[in-house]
């Protein structure tokens, strides 16, 4: 099996060009891409075929299994119970991990209507996640047959110790970003 397109741009370019921008002493300092976790909520009274769907639907869109998340502890006010479904979530590592970024970067955002680019926010630490209203804009759903709409949220987790850093090599991966005004 073939290296994935971004892994091989990341060891050819990226690494000499953070390392060029930020000066860092050793190649093991360069920030990468540690995992990205897609995390999907259900509704807690959702009927059992829903819950299927949506971890098929998370499950194509990943390329691996996903699992469904259980409620921890139970919540009267919202009618949840202990051991209930409410979520599903699955987290990519490796050449997987690699292939989804780039079918986000190149394939996904481009289906997002009215879009003119992703928020620049970073949770300090060189994290960054991003929430997709509608899972229909990766092409492995099929809008036909899905009854509702899914929204999941995305995170992307690197090895950078800075907002700053994280962006660098975000960007350098082509996450279309906004510009600063």
């Amino acid at each position: 099996m073939s290296e994935p397109f971004l892994k091989a741009l990341y060891k050819s370019t990226i690494v000499g060009e953070m390392t060029k921008e930020f000066g860092y002493p050793n190649t093991h300092c360069i920030p990468k891409v540690e995992k990205i976790i897609i995390n999907s909520a259900i509704d807690a009274g959702a009927d059992k075929t829903h819950i299927q769907d949506v971890q098929k639907d998370i499950s194509s869109i990943a390329g691996q299994k996903a699992v469904i998340t259980k409620a921890k502890k139970s919540i009267s006010n919202f009618k949840l119970r202990q051991g209930m479904p409410v979520g599903v979530k699955v987290t990519l590592r490796g050449n997987k991990m690699y292939e989804f970024l780039l079918k986000f970067i190149a394939i996904s955002l481009p289906r997002i209507r009215d879009f003119r680019g992703i928020s620049n926010r970073f949770d300090g630490r060189g994290n960054y996640t991003i929430g997709i209203a509608d899972h229909t804009i990766f092409p492995e759903i099929n809008i036909d047959r899905d009854k509702k709409v899914v929204g999941m949220d995305i995170s992307f987790v690197t090895t950078a110790g800075t907002d700053k850093e994280g962006h660098a090599l975000m960007a350098k991966f082509g996450m279309p970003f906004r510009r600063k005004q």
